[in-house]
């Protein structure tokens, strides 16, 4: 066959391929609930978005006792008046972001186009978090805000004029989607307290710690804004700590840095008398990740989680037959060939731990190798189904019900910890870490 038309087949069966994996997306998505950007999109595509939602949420959401709980009908209906009622796609969204978050799901969320993300996601230069039931401020990132007076450790206690508390309930807490009451604490109290439109300031009230009250006006910036200026940690962080133990923070298993990062130290980590693995700001990613770094720490394989999914089928439904679940048994990771760290090791969790994080944090439990110290996980994990909504907006449905390997549940309620411990106000304050200061107390007693 001569060399041109080899090429051409080539070409053809490629094009052929690529139709053929475009075939099931075409099935599910196409540009008619899909539209661009406009400042208000017309009313039929509002209610083309809010149908297309509840039907995707309907039929793949995994948790199908909250819906049943709910009356997933029921809410649609009540909320077509509200949709219809909108003036702009911003608040469009925020009716659905609002509805969506009525079904407690982490992994479960609403995003506007991103032509909003100005408006809606602005964020101030400082970071805060609930404390015994406080919000204290535990990062400042703007010099200008310091000269203020503006410290970590105050205490937020107005804004906007009305009590911290009243405020969230009102602006925050409605458009979180969370699947504990420790994950919907911090992201009302902390990743989302404060949100607005960038350039927008929020007239904050603080308290310090001999209780005197001042009120400051924070301005809102672009994420990107803040994380520039230092506000993410990198995802892989080892330290030496007195008594020779090993401090790693893995912070993000969003790419494989933090497991290449863990290969490249392990020489030096091997080194060390016990490990302290810190995985309480890890906000998840790609639980593959973890397993690779969880992998060295035993000669024996560990289970990961056992999963299910929901398996719908029109005829059995015609038959008036039961649906049933789908599931796999948990996979089994094999050790590491070349690596073993055989000492000590704690691993230390929060309600920042997420995810693919909780998938890290559940299967070294099942392994049994050390125990698991901080406070309970965020509880939420599972594969999300992307969908996208008219405007340019999308959602994410949470559609994977996740289980340790003997059925335990975790999500909804947390991966506990074997032994609980909280920060306190006074030991932020102070700048101590009182977490690991307990996990290092507890290595030096065995």
């Amino acid at each position: 066959m001569a060399k041109s038309h080899v090429a051409a087949l080539v070409l053809a069966l490629a094009a052929a391929g690529a139709m053929a994996q475009q075939q099931p997306a075409m099935q599910w998505e196409t540009a008619a609930l899909a539209g661009a950007y406009k400042e208000n999109i017309s009313e039929d595509e509002k209610i083309g978005g809010l149908s297309k939602l509840w039907s995707e949420v309907k039929y793949n959401f995994v948790d199908t006792a909250m819906l049943e709980k709910l009356d997933w009908d029921r809410l649609y209906l009540e909320t077509l008046p509200r949709v219809r009622s909108t003036r702009s796609t911003e608040e469009y969204y925020r009716v659905l972001a609002e509805l969506v978050a009525k079904l407690k799901d982490g992994h479960t969320n609403v995003y506007p186009p991103q032509e909003l993300f100005d408006r809606m996601y602005g964020v101030p230069m400082l970071k805060t978090r609930p404390i015994e039931g406080r919000v204290i401020v535990t990062e400042v990132l703007d010099p200008g805000l310091r000269a203020m007076g503006i410290m970590p450790g105050l205490e937020v206690v107005a804004v906007d004029g009305a009590d911290v508390k009243a405020y969230a309930a009102r602006d925050v807490a409605p458009f979180v989607s969370a699947s504990t009451p420790q994950d919907q604490e911090l992201r009302t109290f902390g990743y989302q307290f404060l949100m607005g439109a960038v350039g927008s300031s929020a007239r904050v009230t603080f308290r310090d710690a001999a209780g005197k009250q001042f009120e400051q006006p924070v301005p809102r910036v672009a994420g990107a804004v803040r994380k520039a200026a230092g506000g993410s940690a990198p995802s892989f962080e080892f330290s030496m700590l007195p008594g020779d133990v090993a401090y790693v923070s893995l912070n993000s298993f969003e790419d494989d840095s933090a497991a290449e990062a863990w290969m490249a130290a392990f020489d030096e980590i091997s080194k060390s008398s016990a490990l302290v693995i810190d995985v309480r700001r890890n906000g998840g990613g790609n639980g593959g990740v973890g397993f690779k770094i969880l992998s060295t720490l035993d000669d024996k394989a560990f289970l990961t989680s056992r999963w299910a999914t929901r398996e719908y089928k029109p005829t059995w439904r015609a038959w008036g037959k039961d649906m049933p679940m789908y599931s796999e048994a948990p996979d089994a990771v094999q050790p590491d060939p070349q690596r073993r760290y055989a000492k000590p090791v704690l691993v230390l969790t929060s309600a920042a731990t997420f995810s693919a994080a909780e998938d890290f944090a559940v299967a070294f439990d099942g392994m049994q190798r050390g125990a698991l110290m901080g406070e309970p996980t965020g509880g939420s994990t599972g594969q999300p189904l992307f969908i996208k909504l008219p405007g340019g907006g999308r959602a994410r449905i949470c559609t994977k019900q996740d289980t340790y390997a003997d059925g335990r549940a975790f999500v909804g309620v947390g991966v506990q910890p074997q032994h609980l411990v909280k920060p306190t106000v006074d030991g932020m304050r102070a700048g101590r870490d009182e977490v690991l200061e307990a996990a290092l107390a507890q290595l030096q007693a065995k």
